[in-house]
């Protein structure tokens, strides 16, 4: 159940089995939900931190007037909230944008590995530095590029976070999202989204099609979206 987990951690460094063995006894519950339902809600104070096994997750705002704006996607081998174990209040929800599998990690029980394991738990200091460069890159994406760039980008960031806990394809990735949930990820109308896309496909870049993001031609792609991955931090060194 944890495979993804040790797969995300274990692209920057080893982990030993006691470390896995740790992360192992720290999980309790599993939990389900359905599609549209908060996994952690906004201004919760959550006395553990949930991680995806399975589904896809985003992060999300939502304004006055009821305008939602999601600011990252979470996949499986993902802690959605390991910040509020410090933070204690959270200050934005997690939803599920498609059925989702999840396991929980108690607060006591990361306590505790952060006083036993320093090299675990700078793996899992790590996880929210990744978290925080990816905000950084869709800050950047809504700001300055523009809408097939921020397209191409977040398929090219899917693409390559997939691959490392085995949920992609050769070249495939299957994405469970629909337009208007498309559409929030990017800040855009459900017919301006449709364009973007279609501009995409036009290009030979991507086909898409029954929820399966077939990439084309990654090079292009990647040139379009000025994707570079240092952001996500997957080289292997020690930690």
């Amino acid at each position: 159940m944890l495979a993804s987990l040790f797969l995300n951690l274990g692209q920057h460094d080893a982990l030993s089995d006691e470390e896995k063995g740790l992360l192992t006894g720290a999980m309790s519950a599993e939990k389900y939900f359905l599609t549209g339902e908060d996994i952690v809600p906004e201004g919760s104070r959550p006395t553990y931190s949930t991680l995806m096994v399975d589904g896809l997750a985003a992060r999300y705002k939502v304004l006055e007037q009821g305008g939602r704006q999601f600011t990252s996607l979470q996949v499986a081998g993902d802690f959605v909230d390991l910040h509020a174990f410090l933070l204690k209040t959270m200050d934005h929800g997690i939803i599920a944008l498609s059925p989702c599998h999840v396991v929980v990690a108690e607060h006591r029980m990361l306590r505790a590995i952060t006083e036993q394991a320093p090299h675990l738990t700078r793996l899992l200091w790590l996880d929210t530095l990744v978290d925080g460069a990816i905000h950084r890159e869709w800050i950047v994406a809504m700001g300055r590029r523009s809408k097939t760039s921020h397209l191409a980008h977040l398929i090219c960031e899917l693409f390559v976070r997939l691959r490392v806990v085995k949920k992609a394809g050769d070249m495939n990735f299957y994405l469970p999202l629909s337009q208007a949930q498309l559409a929030d990820v990017l800040g855009l109308s459900v017919v301006h989204m449709n364009r973007v896309i279609g501009r995409l496909r036009r290009m030979n870049v991507i086909n898409w099609v029954n929820h399966v993001v077939t990439i084309l031609d990654w090079e292009h792609l990647v040139a379009i979206a000025e994707f570079d991955p240092t952001y996500l931090s997957m080289s292997s060194e020690p930690r």
